[in-house]
């Protein structure tokens, strides 16, 4: 029997943890956990703190079923130093600044930890899960912000600097809306949920959810269909650019947001076509997950397992 590893994808509200073996999650559970709320509320280190503390609870909780676990992967949202593999800092979880995660849980867990950029353990996992893949693949997560994640030649592509694939923060909009690391005009205050928000908000004067937003879009009303073929067309645009540069192929888009892809999808089809260049138009193809949201725990729990 293979060893099992832990895989734990994290968000800013909660986190899934799921006991990884051979590529298939036997065990998972969601937790609550208002970390982006625990950064802007608690000093840096007590935040810290708290994170720790609640993903080794988590682990323990696992491994009441699965004792024998061999190591932790954890995908993160924010950017990660390659060397340090501390979050240099995270837009949507203020106020964390080369934090150490890794350090604190694996004292506490007794078990080896690997920490790596949430969008980027994705595209790991979808990689790991696609048997018909070349070895390269651009994933894209759409949620409250957007994700990127780059496997090249079979191997995950992270950069000097821990920030290769941050999509969500390429300018689409000069002099546009503020966004959580500094910049303005990012393509995830767009194509995001929180953009989604954003944006129909502009158009009528009215706060709705991304949810409720959708389900206008599916009843036709304008000013929704028009917010979401606006996120098409930003998202678009953007893969354009990223197509032109690392001339991959094979495109996965994965979260929360992708449920609602086909209000996105001609749109972004159109603007996709027209600017990429002529000898991409057509060899750009763009799938949605099949992965059931679990990408994220499979490719941390890899990660993990390859240098445990």
């Amino acid at each position: 029997m293979s060893a099992e590893l832990i895989g734990i994808d994290v968000g800013g509200t909660n986190f899934r943890l799921g006991v990884v073996q051979e590529l298939r999650v036997v065990w998972e559970k969601r937790f609550q956990a208002d970390f982006s709320g625990v950064c802007r509320r608690q000093s840096a280190a007590d935040a810290l703190e708290t994170i720790t503390a609640t993903l080794n609870d988590a682990v323990a909780e696992a491994r009441i079923s699965y004792p024998d676990v061999r190591a932790i992967g954890i995908g993160f949202p924010g950017f990660i130093d390659p060397m340090t593999r501390q979050v240099i800092s995270s837009p949507n979880l203020p106020n964390l600044s080369n934090a150490d995660i890794v350090g604190p849980l694996e004292r506490r867990s007794g078990l080896a930890v690997v920490l790596e950029n949430d969008a980027s353990a994705a595209a790991y996992g979808e990689f790991a899960l696609s048997p018909q893949s070349n070895g390269d693949l651009i994933y894209i997560g759409l949620g409250t912000g957007v994700g990127g994640g780059l496997v090249l030649q079979g191997e995950l592509r992270g950069g000097t600097h821990g920030v290769a694939m941050e999509i969500g923060h390429l300018t689409v909009e000069r002099g546009g809306r503020p966004c959580g690391c500094g910049n303005r005009g990012c393509l995830e205050q767009y194509a995001s949920t929180n953009g989604v928000v954003q944006t129909y908000a502009e158009l009528t004067g009215k706060s709705l959810s991304a949810y409720d937003i959708a389900q206008a879009a599916r009843q036709q009303d304008d000013a929704a269909v028009k917010t979401f073929e606006q996120a098409g067309e930003y998202l678009a645009s953007a893969l354009a650019h990223i197509a032109k540069v690392v001339d991959v192929g094979d495109v996965v888009i994965g979260g929360g947001m992708s449920a609602s892809w086909p209000l996105m999808q001609t749109a972004f089809d159109q603007r996709l076509q027209e600017d990429l260049i002529p000898g991409l138009r057509g060899k750009v193809k763009v799938r949605i997950s099949q992965a059931q949201d679990q990408a994220g725990i499979i490719g941390a729990a890899m990660l993990s397992g390859q240098q445990s």
